[in-house]
């Protein structure tokens, strides 16, 4: 397994937002993250990957990261695209692309120009502001700034979030694209259908429990789902 999770909790306040959830995650597999607005899917990202305080016990690559800093996780190849995106609109799309490189020492020019390759439409505003961008073009840019600290395990927080459905499918499309590459992916999102279709596996979370998991396909045929999900996306 590259990332097993071990009774994961988090709490704001007297909130209990994670209730002892656990998860496994293989190599080269996409698992997804399934459940309503506030079923606590985002904070278990953020406490995977550091930023929020939690208990529990996260293994990575087959070590035990759980008192690592966020940091520290980045770079063993742990990498959060975060929900809205949070791209620095003032700075250039390429400035950005190099921000994604910060943990690096080593010359990561030719890794830019293969971002550049795979999305042409930020090569051709890489001189631009990020704030001129479409959203569909803010979202390639956070993934892309992802890909410059070259993680071992993409976490992919709400990607589909205010795109039309026609970039919803490239999104996915992408998605697929950089798992046949190699690249491990975990993935909250609330449109059930997409997810499930492009995922190996699921989670449903609801009130910071896990609900169901499972195949992809057999929680696709679930009826109790749709009760566990609380809405479509």
């Amino acid at each position: 397994m590259l990332l097993e999770v071990e009774g994961l909790d988090v709490k704001y306040g007297r909130n209990h937002a994670v209730n002892q959830v656990d998860l496994n995650l293989e190599e080269r597999g996409i698992v997804t993250i399934l459940g309503a607005n506030g079923a606590g899917k985002s904070s278990v990202l953020k406490a995977i990957q550091g930023t929020e305080r939690a208990g529990g016990k996260v293994t990575f690559d087959g070590t035990d990261i759980s008192d690592w800093s966020a940091p520290k996780r980045v770079q063993a190849g742990l990498v959060l695209v975060p929900e809205g995106r949070q791209i620095f609109v003032s700075l250039s799309v390429h400035e950005n692309l190099q921000m994604g490189a910060y943990c690096r020492n080593d010359d990561f020019q030719r890794n830019i120009e293969s971002v550049y390759e795979r999305f042409p439409n930020l090569k051709e505003r890489r001189n631009m502001p990020a704030s001129v961008l479409s959203g569909g073009e803010q979202q390639m840019l956070a993934i892309s700034r992802a890909l410059l600290a070259r993680p071992k395990l993409m976490m992919l927080d709400e990607p589909s979030l205010g795109l039309s459905p026609i970039l919803v499918k490239q999104l996915f499309k992408m998605i697929r694209e950089l798992n046949d590459d190699g690249l491990t992916i975990l993935l909250v999102e609330q449109n059930t259908f997409m997810a499930l279709q492009t995922a190996d596996r699921g989670y449903v979370m609801e009130l910071g429990n896990v609900a169901i998991s499972g195949e992809a396909k057999s929680l696709q045929e679930n009826p109790k789902l749709e009760e566990a999900y609380l809405g479509q996306g």
